[in-house]
């Protein structure tokens, strides 16, 4: 069966990605055990530290797998039924925590956020000075397009000795993280998100005490085992066959934006954002939130008769551009425009040439 190549891509991963990229992705695969590909490795651990601005002792784990691999590693190698875990539930991925820990057996507590619901300082003061261990919270969460306060979260994971969890999957390259700044033990993203490579490649940078914790604890985990991880990493390999096309194209990636710049490689994905923002707001939607990432913007009808999953379906047949549905509850209530990836302002053009189509149509109204 032949699958149809859309024309215009902003869903929030896979994204866009660059020409040289995909050309490398096709070329043959090469033996990993060797000099060379550990120093290639090695390579993509500097970067990365050095992009979040990891501590000096941080180590990161590359895993083959999705970025909820490396949630399910992050949890399951930093935590245990000892923890007692505090949880922003605001959207799917947030809500995927809540489920990797109960699969886990680590007892938590969900703070339970509404669509589009930024996170206050009223929702964290219930649990000041409670008997919680550790903090988990997607960053962006991609569901909704809502951007968490990390500052405010940080300080209060500080006062409280919380061990923070930072999924920036979607966020990392899209939005400000420090994770020294943050005191963060663990940030972890994806290869298919704003760094724009092939999906199956999800990295963990862990703080120096997250690594102290992992080589003194017993796995319980064995293909997500991130001591194995780290182990073999300090001679820049992976305990099993990793996704090595994939860490080929990330590593060019990775020096690209340092060529680049990260800050000119940030400021790239914010431009695209706020310009699809600034015109938008002449269109008959609502934005879900008013703490949205730069990574995407979640829009609602104003129109309750326009369902946002057929206005997916016929910029898709008719256009071939995709936007990004959401399922359950949200699917006709809620879709998200995606900046991630190799976009443009010409790439908003062509969006937005669509819906004026639409509009004088009827079908946007």
């Amino acid at each position: 069966m032949e699958i149809k190549k859309d024309h215009l891509n902003f869903a929030v991963g896979p994204v866009p990605m660059e020409e040289s990229l995909m050309a490398l992705g096709a070329e043959p695969i090469p033996y990993f055990r060797t000099a060379d590909f550990s120093a290639l490795m090695k390579e993509n651990e500097r970067l990365m530290k050095q992009f979040v601005h990891a501590e000096e002792g941080a180590r990161v784990a590359f895993l083959t797998g999705s970025g909820t691999a490396a949630m399910e590693a992050s949890v399951a190698g930093l935590f245990s039924k000892n923890d007692r875990l505090l949880i922003v539930n605001g959207g799917s991925f947030g809500h995927r925590f809540c489920e990797i820990c109960d699969v886990h057996g680590i007892p938590y507590e969900a703070i339970g956020l509404s669509v589009g619901e930024s996170l206050k300082p009223e929702h964290l003061a219930p649990y000041e000075g409670g008997d919680f261990t550790g903090f988990l919270v997607n960053m962006g969460e991609t569901s909704t397009g809502v951007l968490y306060d990390m500052p405010m979260i940080a300080d209060f994971c500080r006062r409280n000795h919380l061990s923070l969890v930072v999924d920036a999957i979607s966020t990392f390259l899209a939005d400000e993280i420090d994770m020294a700044a943050l005191g963060a033990d663990v940030v972890l993203t994806g290869s298919q998100k704003a760094l724009a490579v092939a999906p199956g490649v999800s990295v963990v940078v862990l703080s120096p005490r997250a690594v102290e914790k992992i080589y003194a604890s017993k796995p319980v985990c064995y293909y997500l085992d991130l001591k194995a991880a780290l182990v073999n990493g300090e001679r820049g390999q992976t305990p099993f066959t990793p996704a090595v096309g994939i860490l080929i194209q990330l590593n060019k990636r990775l020096c690209d934006i340092e060529a680049e710049g990260f800050e000119n490689a940030l400021a790239k994905t914010r431009a695209v954002a706020e310009d699809f923002r600034c015109r938008i707001a002449k269109y008959p939607f609502v934005l879900a939130t008013d703490s949205p990432s730069n990574a995407v913007t979640p829009l609602t009808p104003k129109n309750p008769d326009l369902s946002a999953y057929r206005l997916f379906e016929i910029l898709k047949e008719e256009f071939d551009i995709i936007i990004c549905p959401n399922g359950g509850d949200l699917k006709d209530k809620l879709f998200r425009v995606g900046h991630i990836g190799h976009h443009t302002i010409k790439d908003n053009d062509i969006l937005f040439e669509a819906l004026d189509a639409l509009v004088a149509r009827g079908v946007i109204s």
